[in-house]
């Protein structure tokens, strides 16, 4: 049957000519030849690339809602414009929730907002060494610019145990009460806890200056804190020349919270490039308490379920992914560590609180600052009962080990006797002379804010407390003999190499020729300043300011 064909069907129109288009180009305007011939010489492709937009459905105190975006990526960063980043923080079907990284003054409901593809990233490097810089790599020193410099993410997964190597060399913090009887080992996380100001942030900025000959880099994180606590801490760092081998990364209290949720994880990014390098790396954080209620804050602010304290359920893992990125690494891995000091803060000295639990679960042992030793003037206000190093004890020098066996033994005896001594008891000879010993111990272990120990000094003070030397010494000449003692000995440790020192503080039974002679200088020593007068009855020491 052959096929019809329909007369009314529209034909395809026939392909014109070569010749027959030259002929049209040729009758065109001379505008058209010009841009046609212009078009014809360019010989790339246009570098086209989609972007994907959406916009603002509302606006809120730190967080903003967005609609537009269905390909969007948890935590991925956004571009609202005016300066202004944000992070996709809720990821719903229909709404993006988004945690703002600056002023919602200029933002409005209906503005239009661009996806990044990426996720949030802060700059490393030696060149951040003596900055001082925001969360998002900002300078706030007034400094030059931090240009062309590599960019990390601030969410990173936690070394692998296979890559991890265990905790053997100290971390030294240059104060006797830590040192001696709650030591810190590199790559450890050890929690500073107390009630507000006990001196918290004081233990934390002496460990910074303590590391000036360690040959250790370090990180201040300042979480939501006063303008003018951050500006006494980094007046602190200049003034003992610990700025040059520290980044000091702040968020102050009057930035968005989103500022305060992401600036420790930005400052412990920056410290695992140190550490992947191979250095010795010390973090710390100040303080955990404001991130936990900044993160508090956006959750509830975004409709997320409360649970204790009105904490999200997420809370903990909030902390520990933060804190498992804080490991030695092994020498395969390049050996280097990251050390973790995070300070938390507590409420009228309730240690099971939520937030303080949760980390002390976290961490690899606490140092508790008592507000009662405080009051007292027993600074700094260590409580050696409740403070603890799980992991630090086996990485201290067998130097402090041979010594402060007993000094805890005899502390914690007088401390027991002290308490029975207070109901006015009748005591025998041997008591009084526990508790004169007991005295001088907790004496000793008081030290002024930012005036370190060196580690020979230290290991001669509590040689010279191990064999009773103080014990005829006025409580309140405590201070002066202590100066008296690191002044006899400090000619003979300035002209030992690092390696004897090294080689004496291995030294177990102290029989070590420097280990000898530092004894010899320090009986001498104590014996000129009056330590053949015998006991004194004095007071207690006088307060010192933290």
């Amino acid at each position: 049957m052959s096929e019809r064909t329909n007369e009314n069907s529209v034909k395809p129109p026939a392909k014109a000519s070569e010749q027959e288009q030259d002929t049209t180009l040729t009758q065109a305007p001379a505008w058209l030849r010009q841009a046609c011939t212009h078009f014809a010489h360019i010989q790339t492709t246009p570098d086209l690339h989609l972007e994907e937009t959406g916009y603002i459905t509302s606006v809120g105190t730190g967080i903003a809602k967005v609609r537009g975006l269905p390909r969007v990526g948890f935590e991925e960063m956004l571009d609202f414009g005016h300066n202004v980043k944000g992070i996709a923080f809720n990821v719903d079907p229909d709404e993006v929730g988004v945690v703002l990284l600056g002023s919602n003054e200029k933002l409005h409901a209906g503005d239009g907002v661009k996806r990044s593809g990426k996720v949030m990233e802060v700059p490393v490097g030696e060149a951040l060494l003596g900055r001082v810089i925001n969360p998002l790599g900002v300078p706030l020193d007034g400094g030059a610019p931090l240009l062309g410099l590599k960019q990390m993410p601030i969410e990173r997964p936690a070394p692998p145990i296979m890559d991890r190597a265990p905790v053997t060399t100290p971390l030294q913090t240059g104060i006797k009460a830590i040192d001696a009887l709650v030591p810190i080992g590199r790559g450890q996380r050890e929690l500073i806890l107390g009630d507000r100001q006990t001196g918290k942030s004081t233990i934390g900025v002496d460990t910074i200056i303590n590391q000036k000959h360690h040959n250790v880099r370090c990180i201040y994180c300042a979480i939501g804190q006063r303008a003018a606590a951050v500006a006494q801490v980094i007046a602190a760092l200049k003034e003992h020349g610990a700025m040059e081998y520290t980044t000091v990364v702040v968020t102050e209290g009057s930035d968005p919270p989103g500022m305060a949720y992401i600036a420790p994880y930005a400052a412990t990014t920056i410290a695992e490039e140190f550490m992947r390098q191979g250095d010795d790396v010390l973090i710390v954080y100040d303080d955990l308490t404001h991130h936990a209620r900044a993160y508090r804050e956006l959750s509830l602010l975004l409709r997320r379920p409360p649970g204790r304290e009105a904490f999200p359920g997420d809370i903990f893992y909030l902390h520990s992914r933060l804190l498992e990125r804080s490991t030695h690494l092994k020498p395969e891995r390049g050996g280097g560590s990251l050390t973790a000091l995070p300070i938390v803060e507590t409420e009228a000295q309730n240690l099971s609180a939520y937030i303080p639990t949760n980390l002390i679960s976290i961490t690899d042992g606490q140092i508790y600052l008592s507000p009662r030793l405080f009051e007292k003037g027993q600074l700094p206000a260590i409580d050696v009962g409740t403070s603890v190093s799980r992991v630090g004890g086996k990485a201290q020098q067998p130097a402090y080990r041979a010594i402060v066996g007993s000094l805890k033994l005899a502390y914690a005896q007088f401390e027991e006797l002290e308490n029975f001594a207070r109901f006015g008891t009748r005591l025998d000879k041997t008591t009084r002379a526990s508790i004169t010993h007991g005295q001088r111990i907790r004496a000793s272990l008081q030290q002024h804010e930012h005036q370190t120990v060196s580690t020979m000094e230290q290991i001669a003070i509590l040689q010279a407390l191990d064999n009773g030397l103080f014990d005829s010494i006025a409580l309140e000449q405590m201070d002066s003999a202590q100066d008296h003692v690191r002044q006899a000995i400090r000619s003979i440790v300035e002209n030992l190499t690092p390696e004897e020192i090294e080689t004496a503080l291995q030294d177990a039974k102290h029989t070590s020729p420097h280990l000898k002679q530092i004894k010899e200088q320090v009986e001498q020593a104590l014996l000129q300043f009056g330590n053949k007068k015998g006991p004194k009855k004095s007071e207690p020491a006088e307060k010192k300011h933290g």
